[in-house]
């Protein structure tokens, strides 16, 4: 009964395949969760497609995908998931930040409409449910797992996540933005004491003012929610795509000299909780 995780996109905003962007990854958010005998996606970017793949070598024909929001470099993959096209298999898309007017199937089958994407979402023949739920509520997936919830502020709304498992936690917490000089309590509270973090961390403290209203955060800022919180360690995670390897090889280093707990995500790392 392992508890891992691994990092199948982690960039923001858009992908952005190229020669800059090797060392980290280019595409958009996607994590495969792994434990209690389940499997548990997180986001559907374009990392996803990949995943796909693995799945399907695997021969893994169930999995659990929560949502934290539906802008398109969280769902673009989706229409490249090849399991969903195998009648075989068998996903639950979960949302909890659509309005009352709206539904998760509703906003996946929208992007595959014309002109948009040729192939329309009923042409996948994978059994696939859809549920909506409101961000705060908890989540009941399997007896061996307890998943909290919490409302983000991001445009649209967005759902934090944090998933237990055998005295274990992973919390997911992106897209949002923070108030200079106002921890949000909503966010402390879900990741309080958590064994992993990954948090918004777009930007830095020094390009976060002219950034105001796009929905992110900093680095920084998520290693102050950490350490106010007691958490181990933070995984930084939806790098912006104008941050190329370089880059983000001069903010590891001071991130490895503001704290010892905090660390770049990257593309195809995995990581054991158990």
């Amino acid at each position: 009964m392992a508890f891992k995780v691994k990092f199948w996109g982690v960039r923001g905003s858009i992908a952005c395949p190229g020669a800059n962007h090797i060392q980290y990854g280019g595409n958009t958010s996607c994590l495969e969760i792994s434990c209690g005998g389940e499997k548990i996606i997180l986001d559907a970017g374009t990392g996803m497609r990949n995943l796909g793949h693995w799945l399907l070598k695997k021969n893994i024909k169930r999995a659990t995908i929560l949502m934290s929001h539906t802008h398109w470099d969280h769902i673009s993959g989706f229409p490249f998931f090849a399991p969903a096209f195998h009648p075989e298999y068998e996903f639950e898309i979960m949302a909890g930040h659509l309005r009352s007017d709206l539904n998760i199937r509703n906003v996946f089958s929208g992007q595959m409409t014309h002109p948009f994407f040729p192939v329309p979402l009923e042409v996948m023949n994978a059994r696939v449910s859809y549920t909506d739920f409101k961000a705060g509520e908890e989540l009941n997936i399997s007896p061996r797992i307890h998943i909290k919830t919490a409302l983000l502020n991001h445009p649209d709304g967005a759902t934090g996540y944090r998933i237990e498992h055998r005295g274990k936690s992973l919390c997911y917490v992106t897209d949002t933005e923070h108030i200079i000089g106002k921890p949000n309590q909503d966010i402390l509270a879900l990741i309080e004491g958590a064994d992993l973090v990954i948090y918004d961390s777009t930007y830095t403290d020094k390009e976060f003012p002219a950034k105001i209203g796009w929905g992110h955060s900093t680095w920084q800022e998520g290693v102050r929610l950490c350490r106010a919180a007691n958490v181990k360690s933070l995984a930084i995670f939806h790098h912006d795509p104008e941050h190329e390897d370089r880059f983000l090889d001069e903010l590891e280093a001071e991130v490895r000299t503001t704290w010892t707990g905090a660390f770049l995500a990257r593309e195809h790392s995995r990581l054991n909780l158990l």
